[in-house]
C-alpha cells in the first residue's frame, strides 16, 4: 500500500482533472474504488472507516503501465462484489458485477485531492502564534552585517565606438578620476582591457570591474569584432563554472568577475543603429544585461532625440534583441522601474568639469550657446541612469547575471559534456549516475578505439610487411643482377688483362731481340773500329787521306 504523500505519479496524476472509471467494494471496514480502462486496473484508491480513526486515504498500485498519465480518465463507478482474488484481473470481475455511480465516494475522493493540492502548496502548513519575542527577526540584520564586512564586487563593461565619452562617463558615474590613458583609432583589432578599483561610500566597500573594448569599430572589417566580446564574457563565465566544479572550493571569498552589466553607448546619429551595433547586441543578449545609452546626447536637437529613441526601440524590437527590463516584481521599486524602462535608451552626457551655477559647483559641459547640467534631468537622463544601475538594480543585476545569463552557459555547457537531469525515460538523473553512464560509455569508446587501433597496427603491419617483403625481393633482383653483371665485367677484364700479358710477353722477346742484334752490331762495329786504329797506327800515311 502506498501512503498519500509527493509521490511524483501521484502529484501528477492528481493534479489533472481526472475522473476515473472503477469499482468500490466493502472488505473489512476498507472500501476500494479502482481505476480501470481498457488496459485493465491502474490504481486502487482505498478509503479506510473506524470508530477511533477519522478515514485514511491510501493508493495501491495494481498494473504496471509506461505512462500512467495516459490512462486517467473516465467516471467514478460502483459494483457490489466479493473481493477480487487478483487485482490484475480486477477489469474481467467488473464485466459481471452490477455497475452504479458512486456518488459519496467520488466526493470523498475529490475532498481528499483538494486538501491534497493544498499541502502540495504550501497551504496546509499551520500558523501558530508565539508567546514572546525568540529573536529570528534580526535574521535580515545579520545577513546585511555579514554582506557589509565582506564587502560587494560590481563588473561593467562598456561597449561603443572610440571616442563616445565610455571613460568619461564612468569617471562621472563613479565621482571619480580612474586612471586610463585615451585609445587612438589605429587599433588592429578590439582589445579588452580590464581595471580593478577598490572604492568605499560610508562602510560600505564595492569592488568595481570596469571593462572597455578598444578599438572597437575602428576596424574597415567589422565583421568579427563582436567575437573578442563574446569570447570575453564566456571566459569568465568558465572561470566562475570550474571553481563550482572543484571538489575544494572557495566561492566565499572568490572574485567573481563576471560581467553584471554592459552599458552599450549608441552614437548620436539620429538615424537609426548601425549594423554593429544590432549585430553586437544580439550576440550579447543571452550573455548580459544590456542597457543601451546614446552617448554625447547633447549633439542633437531634443525633437531628433526623441526620435531617435522611438526608432531604436523599434529596431532592437523587430529584430529580436533583448535588452534588460528594470524589475517591476518588486512593489517598493515597481513603479520607479516601470517609469524608467519607457525611458530606455538613456540620453547621456557625461563630464568631470564643475562649473559654477549660481551659488552652487556643478558637473556640466560649457558651450559657446550656453551650459549644459550633466545632473539636469531636463538636459540628459544621466540621473537615471544612476539611480537604475546603482542605486535602485545593482543587486538586481547580479542576480540576473547569475540565474539566468550564468545559468544558461553552465546548461549548455553540462548539456555538451553529456549531463542531464531525466533519463530517456524522462525520470530523474542524478549526477552520479550521469557520471557512471559516461564514465562506461568513455570506457567503451576507449575500448572500441584500442580495438580500432590495434586492428590499425595489425593492418599496418601486414602492409608494411608486404612493402617489406617486395622490397627484399626487389633488392635480390638487384644484387643477382649487378653480381651477373659483376661477373661479366670481370670475365672482360681477365680476357683483356690476358690480351695485354699476351702483348707484354710479345713485346718483351722484340725487346730481347732487338737487344740482342743491337749488341751484336756493337760488337761488330767495335771491332771494325779497332782494326783501323790498329792499320792507322802501323801505317802513318793514312791519316792523310
Amino acid at each position: 500500500m502506498m501512503a498519500c504523500s509527493t509521490n511524483l505519479d501521484l502529484e501528477t496524476l492528481l493534479g489533472n482533472s481526472i475522473q476515473p472509471i472503477g469499482f468500490t467494494a466493502n472488505l473489512e471496514h476498507r472500501k476500494l474504488v479502482g481505476f480501470t480502462t481498457a488496459s485493465g486496473v491502474i490504481w486502487l484508491f482505498t478509503t479506510r472507516e473506524g470508530k477511533k480513526k477519522a478515514p485514511s486515504f491510501s493508493l495501491l498500485p495494481v498494473v504496471a503501465c509506461e505512462d500512467i498519465l495516459s490512462y486517467c480518465k473516465g467516471t467514478f463507478v460502483h459494483f457490489s462484489g466479493t473481493k477480487p482474488d487478483s487485482y490484475r484481473g480486477a477489469d474481467d470481475r467488473l464485466n459481471h458485477c452490477s455497475v452504479e455511480l458512486d456518488q459519496q465516494l467520488l466526493g470523498q475522493f475529490l475532498t481528499w485531492q483538494e486538501s491534497y493540492q493544498k499541502l502540495l502548496q504550501g497551504e496546509g502548513c499551520r500558523t501558530v502564534p508565539l508567546s514572546g519575542h525568540v529573536g529570528f527577526d534580526s535574521l535580515p540584520d545579520q545577513l546585511v552585517n555579514k554582506s557589509v564586512n565582506h564587502g560587494f564586487c560590481f563588473n561593467i563593461l562598456c561597449v561603443g565606438e572610440t571616442g563616445l565619452g565610455k571613460s568619461t562617463l564612468m569617471d562621472t558615474l563613479f565621482n571619480t578620476k580612474f586612471e586610463g590613458d585615451p585609445a587612438s583609432h589605429s587599433q588592429p583589432g578590439v582589445q579588452l582591457k580590464s581595471s580593478s578599483y577598490d572604492l568605499q561610500e560610508s562602510n560600505v566597500h564595492l569592488k568595481l570591474t570596469i571593462v572597455s573594448t578598444v578599438g572597437f569599430g575602428d576596424q574597415i572589417n567589422k565583421e568579427d569584432s563582436y567575437k573578442p566580446i563574446v569570447e570575453f564574457i564566456d571566459t569568465q563565465f568558465e572561470a566562475y563554472l570550474q571553481e563550482e566544479l572543484k571538489i575544494k572550493r572557495v566561492l566565499h571569498n572568490y572574485h567573481d568577475s563576471r560581467v553584471h552589466a554592459c552599458l552599450y553607448f549608441i552614437a548620436p546619429t539620429g538615424h537609426s543603429l548601425k549594423s554593429l551595433d544590432l549585430v553586437t547586441m544580439k550576440k550579447l543578449d543571452s550573455k548580459v544585461n544590456i542597457i543601451p545609452i546614446i552617448a554625447k546626447s547633447d549633439a542633437i536637437s531634443k525633437s531628433e532625440l526623441t526620435k531617435f529613441k522611438i526608432k531604436i526601440t523599434s529596431e532592437l524590437v523587430s529584430n529580436g534583441v533583448q535588452i534588460y527590463q528594470f524589475p517591476t516584481d518588486d512593489e517598493s521599486v515597481s513603479e520607479i522601474n516601470g517609469t524608467m524602462n519607457a525611458h530606455l535608451p538613456f540620453a547621456i552626457i557625461g563630464s568631470t568639469e564643475e562649473i559654477k551655477i549660481g551659488n552652487k559647483m556643478m558637473k556640466a559641459r560649457q558651450y559657446p550657446w550656453g551650459i549644459v547640467q550633466v545632473e539636469n534631468e531636463t538636459h540628459c537622463d544621466f540621473v537615471k541612469l544612476r539611480e537604475m544601475l546603482i542605486r535602485v538594480n545593482m543587486e538586481d543585476l547580479r542576480e540576473q547575471t547569475h540565474t539566468r545569463h550564468y545559468e544558461l552557459y553552465r546548461r549548455c555547457k553540462l548539456e555538451e559534456m553529456g549531463f542531464k537531469d531525466t533519463d530517456p525515460d524522462s525520470k530523474p538523473f542524478s549526477l552520479q549516475e550521469t557520471y557512471e553512464a559516461k564514465r562506461n560509455e568513455f570506457l567503451g569508446e576507449l575500448q572500441k578505439k584500442e580495438e580500432e587501433m590495434r586492428q590499425m597496427f595489425v593492418q599496418r603491419v601486414k602492409e608494411k610487411e608486404a612493402e617489406l617483403k617486395e622490397a627484399e625481393k626487389e633488392l635480390h633482383e638487384k644484387f643477382d643482377r649487378l653480381k651477373k653483371l659483376h661477373q661479366d665485367e670481370k670475365k672482360k677484364l681477365e680476357d683483356k688483362k690476358k690480351s695485354l700479358d699476351d702483348e707484354v710477353n710479345a713485346f718483351k722477346q722484340r725487346k730481347t731481340a732487338a737487344e740482342l742484334l743491337q749488341s751484336q752490331a756493337q760488337q761488330a762495329g767495335g771491332s771494325q773500329t779497332l782494326k783501323r786504329e790498329k792499320e792507322r797506327k802501323n801505317n802513318p800515311w793514312l791519316c792523310t787521306e
